[in-house]
């Protein structure tokens, strides 16, 4: 929470008095203390061997693992907005649910027991931070493994770097903004562009996206007036058809929304990046791996930790 509602809280419900001043200096202690526990773990997910335990739970036999990864934006103290870069390591489970295509209930891949990292910079930190979660979680124990993204590159750079051997998925309803923009281009707002949203957007459930991609690319031709649109939509469907096979990967039991890690960047910016709020770089960064473990459900784990943290 923020620290003014904490130092009510506290009084309110506890009979505390605390100022907010008061709340800032304990995190000024705990928080570095959190950050050198997270750095403490990321080197020894790097050093450790890839087929070596890291003393946690080994998961269920057979069981399906899954990363996503998105960024949002907060607002840093004499720097401006800034991209948050967040992870979610999550279990995949075969849920009854109601297809929104059929209206049938059908058994539908969801994400449970999600653990999340956050890092305020580029992706070589994260990308450790995230390998590091996924280690944690028996990465490599799991029978199959799936990467979810948008189509920014540093996600799929970053995939092909740590998690070379896993499936890779464009979130569902990423490519489908897409191709709602393709239809805009084409036909503005109105009842012609959604009559040509809706003819196209089984072709690509069904994993047509390359076949898409051409069509685009002739109806450039065609209409110069919103060719460039058309292109570069083209451009988004040719270069990630292979992570498209939508209707491929939800029948061999596998997510294709990254709602999960969308919903965890919502979570942060509610936190750090609320109306009005302004951190200093350093004073977010304290605040990421508290706001990760309770996030995670680690609180408890990390306090215990940190409290007994040997003295510099």
């Amino acid at each position: 929470m923020p620290f003014g509602e904490v130092a009510t809280i506290l009084n309110t419900i506890g009979e505390i008095p605390i100022s907010v001043s008061s709340i800032w200096r304990r995190v000024a202690v705990w928080g570095p203390k959190c950050q050198a526990l997270e750095a403490t773990q990321r080197a020894l997910s790097l050093a450790t061997p890839t087929g070596e335990e890291l003393n946690q739970t080994v998961p269920l036999d057979g069981q399906d693992l899954g990363v996503a990864m998105d960024g949002g934006m907060v607002h840093l103290r004499e720097e401006g907005w800034k991209e948050l870069k967040v992870g979610c390591v999550f279990a995949i489970r075969q849920q009854p649910t109601r297809d929104k295509h059929t209206g049938e209930i059908v058994d539908l891949a969801h994400a449970v027991a999600n653990t999340y990292v956050a890092h305020l910079g580029g992706p070589s930190v994260f990308g450790d931070l995230l390998w590091a979660e996924a280690r944690h979680r028996h990465w490599m124990q799991a029978r199959e493994t799936v990467v979810l993204g948008d189509g920014a590159s540093w996600i799929w750079n970053l995939a092909a770097d740590k998690f070379f051997t896993s499936r890779q998925v464009v979130d569902w309803y990423h490519a489908k903004l897409h191709l709602t923009q393709a239809a805009t281009a084409l036909h503005g707002e109105g009842t012609a562009a959604r009559r040509w949203l809706r003819d196209h957007e089984t072709p690509l459930l069904q994993g047509h996206a390359e076949r898409l991609a051409g069509t685009l690319r002739q109806l450039a031709q065609k209409y110069p007036r919103c060719a460039d649109a058309l292109r570069r939509e083209a451009g988004y469907f040719q270069d990630n058809y292979r992570r498209m096979q939508y209707l491929e990967m939800r029948e061999e039991g596998f997510p294709i929304g990254s709602g999960m890690v969308e919903s965890a960047c919502k979570q942060f910016r509610a936190r750090l990046a609320g109306s009005g709020m302004h951190s200093s770089r350093a004073g977010l960064e304290r605040l990421l791996p508290i706001r990760t473990a309770i996030m995670s459900h680690r609180f408890d784990e990390l306090w215990q930790q940190a409290y007994h943290l040997p003295l510099n």
